[in-house]
């Protein structure tokens, strides 16, 4: 006989949140927690094997958390006997062992997992500070859904940052003060790192023996895996990197993984920290007079106007947003994307790092790796789903229009009113990748030529009736206009060259 007064509270591995909507709903007393670890979640992406490290470890921990705060859970773990390998036959499962059909859980982040669940009662994730409607309400008074003006939104929705019904120190945005590149000798901060505990142990090991073949080093791991270690984090960021956030965001220096950003992303995608929270707390770092308002301004941005933008665009478009593919790119992705193994320096650390540690900043994600993919036509499904897999912090929601609409501009100009495209000269201007690469950064058509110049006049060819009346595009393409036919050959000539080489593998 069912216990009509007893529900089970699915909590997924993003949720890992004590204020999660769903847990403050539900009742100690009675309803069981469940979480399952489960195989069709380990397959739909191919995920870096420290990304199922801290999704796992943090997962138990956070069982043994609402254990002692007096939860009763029931954890299914990837190699349980009778798993059955879907979060919808463990949740079929556990109704059967407690003799319940009442289930109901916080909104799944992705499209897929809303659409499998779509049977179980939902509630509104409140993490996020826009909700759904609001989102939609705003893009329906809008021609074209511009972040900046969103952002401004959210800021007075919050009061972040404000001075009355101005913004503080008069301007709504310090980005053009976060532009500089890397002196030589810039000395980054490195985040903190955490020995792995015995549960994050057991968890590396099942990962070894599971998931060898997947992309990326397992070890040594450091990510925070708990909210506690999640906060010694962010204290750090708070102490050592936020007063120096921005200065150098769009920088990339050879060995310097971090330089002065957070490294927040991916404990904040997980629940271990509270975005609006985070934010609440760098403001009052710039009220105590501790960082300046450029950098306090510069995080901000990245979580209520980005972070929230980028969620609005996604749960607006879907399910189609993932099949747009406006420049009709169709290059299958080349094998250096997951070996590395390329002539091209500034790919090759992009790609070096993100073996490593599952991580690369945004800049090395949008103007290496994503400028490359966009130069060369690379198919934009393809794109994604190796950003997706190769990311600690990458779930659809937020990886998917980063890469199809910011990197790719494969949504037509939906997200970005411009491509994000450029040639060999700002890589060198913004980093030291060029100084130790085979390829010469100051030639366009050579053999030796960067092989970025020649792709980029090249784009700029193939799609010049698109971009020519582009008000952010328009100096370019008659810059290219008035390139003679000889060099436009050139440039056609090198592109293909270089583009047919990917497939032997001789770049």
């Amino acid at each position: 006989m069912t216990n009509p007064d007893q529900s089970i509270i699915l909590i997924l591995g993003d949720q890992l949140s004590l204020n999660i909507s769903s847990l403050r709903q539900g009742n100690k007393t009675n309803d069981i927690i469940l979480m399952a670890e489960v195989a069709e979640e380990t397959t739909y992406a191919a995920h870096h094997k420290k990304k199922f490290v801290l999704v796992f470890s943090a997962m138990r921990h956070f069982a043994e958390k609402l254990r002692k705060l007096g939860w009763t859970v029931d954890y299914v773990k990837l190699g349980d006997a009778g798993n059955s390998g879907t979060l919808e036959g463990e949740i079929a499962r556990a109704c059967d062992r407690h003799n319940t059909t009442n289930v109901f859980l916080t909104e799944p982040a992705e499209w897929r997992l809303r659409e499998a669940l779509k049977h179980i009662r939902t509630l509104e994730d409140t993490r996020f500070i826009c909700s759904h409607a609001t989102f939609n309400a705003w893009a329906n008074t809008r021609k074209e859904l511009r972040m900046e003006f969103f952002y401004r939104d959210m800021r007075k929705a919050t009061n972040l940052l404000m001075n009355g019904d101005e913004p503080e120190g008069g301007k709504w945005n310090y980005d053009s003060e976060n532009r500089n590149p890397a002196k030589q000798d810039l000395f980054t901060p490195q985040p903190p790192h955490f020995k792995p505990d015995q549960i994050t142990q057991d968890v590396i090991t099942l990962v070894q023996e599971k998931f060898k073949n997947n992309f990326g080093d397992l070890e040594p791991f450091w990510f925070a895996t708990t909210a506690e270690n999640a906060e010694i984090a962010l204290t750090h960021f708070f102490e050592h990197v936020l007063p120096h956030f921005g200065e150098t965001q769009d920088a990339m220096v050879e060995g310097e993984y971090f330089m002065h950003h957070s490294i927040l992303s991916p404990y904040i995608n997980i629940g271990l920290l509270n975005p609006l929270e985070v934010c609440r707390r760098v403001e009052q770092r710039y009220r105590e007079g501790h960082v300046p308002l450029a950098a306090a301004e510069g995080f901000i941005r990245q979580i209520i106007g980005w972070r929230e933008y980028i969620r609005g665009i996604y749960w607006l478009k879907m399910p189609d947003y993932v099949n747009v593919n406006a420049l009709s790119a169709k290059r299958p992705l080349p094998d250096f994307y997951w070996t590395g193994k390329t002539q091209m320096n500034c790919v090759k650390q992009a790609v070096k790092q993100t073996k490593q540690e599952a991580y690369a900043h945004h800049i090395q994600r949008l103007m290496i790796t994503g400028n490359f993919a966009l130069l060369a036509g690379l198919d934009p499904k393809q794109v994604h789903e190796w950003y997706l897999a190769v990311y600690i912090d990458a779930f659809e929601w937020v990886e998917l229009p980063n890469t199809i609409g910011m990197a790719l501009h494969a949504d037509g100009g939906l997200l970005g009113s411009k491509p994000y495209a450029a040639s060999g000269n700002y890589i060198n201007k913004m980093s030291n990748y060029c100084k130790s690469c085979s390829f010469n950064v100051k030639k366009r058509t050579e053999d030796d030529a960067c092989p970025f110049n020649a792709l980029y006049w090249d784009f700029i060819a193939r799609h010049f009736e698109r971009f020519r009346k582009n008000p952010r595009m328009a100096q370019t393409c008659h810059t290219y206009g008035k390139f003679d036919e000889t060099e436009k050959q050139a440039i056609a000539k090198r592109a293909a060259s270089f583009l047919d080489s990917q497939i032997s593998g001789q770049y």
